[in-house]
């Protein structure tokens, strides 16, 4: 792509250019916890509140310390893992970001 390369933009209306289109595709939007604080991959969260497991047949406590988390494309989903429910998905606002 050259300089002189310009993409229309729904979302705003205008032509923009295609280095900037591309950068603002590429951007993982950010994911915050409960309290607004920005999450990473690798960050550890407790929950704010006592949560039934869906398919896993229990619930998991407020307090409770989930380890190692991994960001998702849907900046309002967290990937993570409990000692006993693999392949666990936490919607963010029921999270709070420790230390």
């Amino acid at each position: 792509m050259s300089d002189d390369d310009y993409i229309y933009d729904e979302a705003t209306g205008e032509w923009r250019p295609a280095s900037e289109m591309a950068a603002a595709a590429s951007a993982r939007p950010e994911a915050r916890d409960a309290a607004g604080n920005l999450l990473a991959d690798g960050d550890s969260v407790s929950l704010v509140k006592d949560l039934k497991v869906k398919g896993a047949g229990q619930t998991l406590k407020q307090g409770t310390v989930i380890r190692s988390i991994r960001l998702t494309d849907n900046p309002e989903e967290i990937d993570c893992r409990h000692e006993s429910i693999k392949g666990l998905v936490l919607r963010t606002e029921f999270v709070r970001k420790r230390g």
